[in-house]
């Protein structure tokens, strides 16, 4: 990702300064659990509509990339499917049959990026990434709740993913309502309140209009990063280099990530 502390691949290291607690080790009969249910669902799935339907013959997959195992590898990885997602050089990678099959019975994302409802923003297409690659997290302006912040600690403690991106986006909707609400004292109907309530706290006072609502986006970005960061459990997997929270907005008119301080 581009930004004012930007990594790309083949550079050096990026430090992390976080610090936390070392994580407790019970809860192993619930995680195999979750791992059990999760890769029975996944081989159902295999099967379904397989009855009167060829099966693709085998192909012998060539020689994987060595998954991104530490923050600052899954960090060069995604900037670098940024730089050819915004030049118009898509590789589209991990899609093939021998990709799928192998998918069927196991995952191992090397980043979580959670990310707005926004249509204009998928993260797979963003950063250039395939099948199995990136496990995503979706809702308007990167609001937290407990599903979310459930849906986030799986990821991180039962697939041992290195690195959470919260990524915000240029002319996002849901700040934009945020803004508007506030201003107005109106109300938003049904659960949408919720929305404006939690991002309410990043408005940005010491701007005006269009100028307000961008310097919210980052705003909220770096809210949501440091509540999450917060976490304990995330924050001794921080604090011991296992995993990296970062915070990054995506421009719609360059279609390049940048990173926020």
């Amino acid at each position: 990702m581009n930004s004012h502390a930007t990594s790309h691949r083949g550079t050096g290291p990026e430090p992390h300064p976080f610090a936390g607690a070392r994580p407790t080790t019970d809860g192993t009969a619930r995680r195999t659990l979750l791992r059990t249910a999760l890769t029975g669902a996944a081989t159902l799935g295999a099967g379904l509509g397989a009855t009167g339907t060829a099966t693709a013959a085998p192909t012998t997959p060539g020689p994987a990339a060595p998954r991104p195992g530490t923050p600052d590898e899954a960090l060069r990885e995604l900037a670098a499917g940024n730089r050819r997602w915004r030049t118009y050089r898509e590789r589209h990678p991990h899609e093939n049959p021998a990709v799928r099959r192998t998918l069927a019975t196991s995952q191992h994302p090397f980043a979580l990026v959670l990310g707005c409802i926004d249509s204009r923003v998928p993260p797979e297409l963003v950063f250039d990434q395939g099948l199995g690659d990136l496990m995503t997290v979706r809702t308007a302006g990167e609001v937290l709740d407990e599903a979310v912040l459930g849906s986030v600690a799986y990821g991180v403690l039962e697939l041992a993913i290195p690195l959470v991106v919260v990524l915000g986006h240029q002319s996002c909707g849901a700040v934009r309502a945020a803004v508007a609400a506030e201003q107005s004292g109106e109300r938003l109907p049904a659960h949408m309140q919720y929305l404006v309530d939690q991002i309410g706290p990043a408005i940005d006072h010491g701007q005006e209009g269009d100028a307000r609502i961008d310097a919210t986006v980052s705003a909220n970005v770096r809210l949501v990063r440091s509540r999450l960061a917060a976490e304990p459990e995330l924050a001794a997997r921080i604090g011991t280099g296992r995993l990296a929270i970062v915070g990054a907005r995506y421009e719609l008119t360059t279609q390049a990530v940048n990173r926020l301080a």
